[in-house]
């Protein structure tokens, strides 16, 4: 298996952050500017790739269907799209931060396409290792933002997602790839082995 498919690195680090560090993230975000904790948070409850946030638009949030919908920049067809949804509250914190629904009653295209968070990939990565440090995450191949997908990834099989499901949310090509978080290891493997017990 390539690094691609894989939960470690070839020196063996892990490449997802633990249950406790996800946590960690999501409170020192908290303490961060409006725009900045709703990034975050969007990383956070969806495991989109920082790509896909950053593509946010005002139009993808859908306030009716819960969800907030990502073009999967992976596969090999461009323009696909899918809706993961998200806690009720995290949507109206969205809306606060940055007058969505407002935006989209006025229906005019300018308001509709315009980036939720206009800002360059190197400068959201600097922003959510910044957040990392502030959570006291340890150095090491899990503090990047791909940590976050890959915690939410664990998290959701963790909490009984079907892998079907969570492969459509997290936009894989295959079900191969989404099966890398069956291979969770420590207090995140005791957590799925006690379901079993």
């Amino acid at each position: 298996m390539s690094e691609a498919f894989s939960l470690f690195d070839d020196q063996g680090q892990r490449l997802y952050l633990t249950g406790e560090e996800r946590e960690a993230f999501l409170q020192a975000s908290q303490k961060a500017s409006r725009e900045v904790r709703t990034f975050c948070g969007v990383l956070y409850y969806t495991g989109c790739r920082i790509t896909e946030a950053l593509s946010l638009t005002r139009r993808q949030i859908d306030f009716s269907d819960r969800t907030i919908v990502f073009a999967t920049l992976k596969k090999r067809k461009s323009g696909q799209y899918r809706a993961v949804p998200v806690p009720p509250e995290f949507l109206d914190t969205l809306d606060m931060v940055h007058g969505l629904k407002e935006k989209q009653a006025s229906k005019k295209p300018s308001d509709l396409e315009q980036l939720i968070w206009p800002m360059s990939r190197s400068t959201g990565w600097r922003v959510i290792k910044t957040v990392m440090e502030e959570a006291g995450i340890q150095d090491g191949a899990h503090k990047m933002p791909k940590g976050l997908r890959h915690a939410y990834g664990i998290h959701a099989l963790n909490k009984g997602i079907p892998l079907n499901m969570l492969s459509k949310w997290m936009g894989h090509a295959t079900m191969e790839v989404t099966a890398i978080y069956a291979n969770a290891v420590g207090q995140e493997q005791q957590n799925i082995a006690l379901r079993l017990w």
